[in-house]
């Protein structure tokens, strides 16, 4: 039996040898292609650490070569350039200073292709302007005391518009024209989005040249270079950009209502930045549905309040330099229409020529209709959506100081105070955490809505108030209690101040240790925010310490 099981050929040998076990050249090659695939996988993160770690290290070399080279305040002026940080300025990044050495500004480069029409409309738009006043800023009180003259040499030196008449073709203004799904009355969106919030913080201040515009901005950027010929689009904290609300329609026109946050940087090297943020640019366009015609053109920064512009400039050359912060008042900064748009030529219905407009002739005379609106909203309920949109805690109607107390004593409830120095609903704020966080938390909406009216109110504003012999004694005991740079109050409808905390300890009171993190989030209980349940806690202590005075 054994010869027999021995009388097997090399073929059927061959087949039995996978059977029992034994390796084909096929399966051995399939193993190292896997142990092949398994070290790519591994080798790939290792070596993307790797060209990380030289990156860094490069960087290094160059930044502490840079200092040796150019020093402190040299690192300082090529880093407002360096918009990427590289170490490198590349033809874009250069293209500021080549523009100053030659006096030759290269052509904006458009990201959206503009149709020029050679016989569309023209608008004319003039710029005027009154300059800032300089006895409105605090430092003024000291005669500028401390602060050296070249840090306010921009701000002296800038006393009319760059530009102080300019023409657009009407098709430009298209920009202000809302998106296919808003096309209601009221209806807001953003123009420019804001790219910033509370978690991504606020751009750099080292700058002197804003970046090159692209899409909607650049009509935004030509209008504002007409005051000035640095205006960075989007400012440097949130909310940035422009949002629009129509605020009235017909089959024809619309009447669109704007608001712009954007600032300009009035020094130039070799001195330090100088910020100058207007608290918001606002205004209106009258167009065409289809943008071939623009009735009527106005924007202007408001100066209905007693300060309505944030300067900070710095001191040193180096993102973390000294900063100083005053707020002033700019009586006027606008740009109006003269007109309604007109075209250059008329045409008759062949599309002959019959009369044009050139250098040399009268301009054409042309008579308009008046709008009659189908569907319209108020100035002020589409300025409140404009303001809702760009400021969530803006849900809550805050009223003003005056008119606060008497709806409190009307509704029996309590005010919501909060006093400060720069406008809270603007970009000349000094509440910018504030109101970015818990008073746009949904917790804390609720509990203003329900048991309290809310007011906010500028310092200088109480203090000219003490000469009002019905609001004095309100403005004296909310200004006792006042320190810099915001106070917020619980009061009695009477004036009575019941609980208040300024708003840096309020900050330092909420700000997480980091062993507190771990245990302030968990999957199970979801996330509890400090800031938000301590604001609770303060409005809810007012509460309570109100009803020991009301039982009184």
């Amino acid at each position: 039996m054994a010869a027999d099981v021995d009388k097997r050929s090399p073929e059927e040998e061959s087949k039995i040898w996978p059977q029992n076990g034994a390796r084909t050249p096929g399966s051995g090659s399939r193993t190292c292609r896997g142990l092949w695939t398994l070290l790519v996988v591994c080798a790939v993160p290792l070596l993307a650490v790797g060209i990380k770690y030289y990156q860094d290290a490069q960087l290094l070399r160059r930044h502490e070569e840079s200092v040796r080279t150019l020093g402190a305040e040299g690192l300082f002026l090529f880093s407002s350039l360096d918009t990427d940080r590289d170490l490198y300025l590349s033809p874009e990044e250069f293209k500021p200073i080549a523009e100053k050495l030659t006096g030759i500004t290269a052509p904006v480069d458009l990201e959206e292709e503009v149709i020029h029409d050679p016989n569309g409309e023209t608008l004319t738009l003039e710029a005027r302007m009154q300059p800032l006043l300089l006895d409105s800023m605090t430092k003024s009180k000291d005669g500028f005391l401390g602060v050296s003259h070249s840090s306010l040499s921009g701000l002296r030196s800038w006393k009319s518009p760059a530009v102080p008449s300019s023409s657009f073709s009407a098709g430009q203004f298209r920009v202000f024209l809302p998106p296919k799904n808003k096309v209601e009355v009221g209806d807001t969106w953003w123009v420019i989005p804001s790219e910033l919030n509370i978690f991504t913080g606020y751009l750099p201040n080292n700058r002197y040249h804003p970046p090159t515009p692209k899409g909607k901005e650049v009509l935004i950027h030509s209008l504002l270079s007409m005051f000035h010929p640095r205006p960075f689009i989007k400012s440097r904290f949130a909310p940035q950009g422009a949002v629009a609300c129509i605020r009235a329609s017909n089959d024809f026109y619309y009447d669109i209502v704007f608001r712009i946050h954007a600032e300009f940087q009035l020094n130039d090297v070799p001195d330090f930045p100088f910020w100058f943020t207007p608290g918001q640019f606002t205004g209106n366009v009258v167009l065409s549905r289809d943008a071939s015609h623009v009735r009527h053109f106005h924007l202007y920064v408001p100066s209905d309040r007693s300060l309505n512009v944030d300067m900070e400039w710095l001191y040193g050359a180096s993102e973390s330099s000294n900063m100083e912060v005053d707020i002033g008042y700019l009586p006027q900064l606008e740009l109006q229409s003269t007109g309604p748009s007109t075209p250059s030529v008329i045409v008759d219905e062949q599309g002959n020529i019959i009369d044009s407009r050139d250098g040399s002739s009268e301009p054409i005379q042309f008579v308009f209709e008046e709008i009659h609106w189908t569907s319209e909203i108020s100035q002020q309920e589409a300025a409140r959506r404009l303001e809702v949109t760009l400021y969530p805690f803006k849900k809550v109607s805050y009223l003003p100081f005056s008119e606060a107390f008497e709806r409190a004593e009307a509704e029996k409830k309590l005010v919501h105070s909060i006093l400060l120095w720069g406008a809270l609903d603007d970009q000349s704020c000094s509440g910018r955490t504030l109101r970015e966080t818990v008073l746009e938390s949904s917790p804390v909406l609720a509990l203003l809505n329900q048991s309290f009216i809310s007011s906010w109110s500028l310092v200088k504003e109480l203090e000219n108030m003490q000469q009002n012999p019905a609001l004095s004694e309100k403005a004296r005991l909310h200004l006792e209690q006042y320190n810099f740079p915001v106070e917020m109050m619980v009061a009695l409808p009477n004036g009575t101040i019941v609980h208040h905390i300024n708003a840096n300890f309020f900050l330092d009171q909420t700000a997480m240790k980091p062993e507190e993190e771990a245990a302030t989030f968990s999957f199970s209980g979801g996330f509890e925010d400090p800031s938000t349940s301590t604001y609770i806690s303060f409005l809810k202590e007012g509460l309570d310490r109100a009803q020991q005075y009301l039982t009184q």
